[in-house]
């Protein structure tokens, strides 16, 4: 099992701050979470628990990845939680707009509604 996370020095020392990654359920349902990396208590685990031959072991702090499912769509790396994940120096704000557009704002805040599970 793999995680991303370190402390602020660590991230400051010339690494992108921001980790972006996607994953998508069997049923459909898309998630994409970020990690601050400055934020000691933001982690994320990258390979879930199993046989570590179905881990993505290329993983590399800075290094992007879009290679989660081959050209029939099934999962390269089983154990890897996210398909795609990318580092980046700016922070940005995803959410679907009132006509169920997907919006990317970069620098700009956005308070995300409450959730409905919560």
């Amino acid at each position: 099992m793999s995680y991303i996370g370190m402390s602020g020095s660590d991230a400051l020392g010339g690494q992108p701050r921001y980790f972006y990654a996607l994953r998508r359920t069997d049923d459909g349902e898309l998630y994409l979470s970020i990690i601050d990396m400055v934020k000691t208590d933001d982690s994320i685990t990258i390979n879930a628990p199993g046989d570590v031959s179905n881990d993505y072991t290329e993983f590399e702090v800075g290094s992007d990845f879009f290679e989660g499912r081959d050209i029939t769509h099934n999962l390269v790396y089983p154990n890897l939680n996210y398909e795609q994940y990318r580092w980046d120096n700016k922070i940005v704000y995803y959410y679907l707009d009132s006509q169920g557009n997907f919006v990317a704002r970069i620098g700009q805040t956005y308070a995300y509604p409450a959730s409905k599970d919560a």
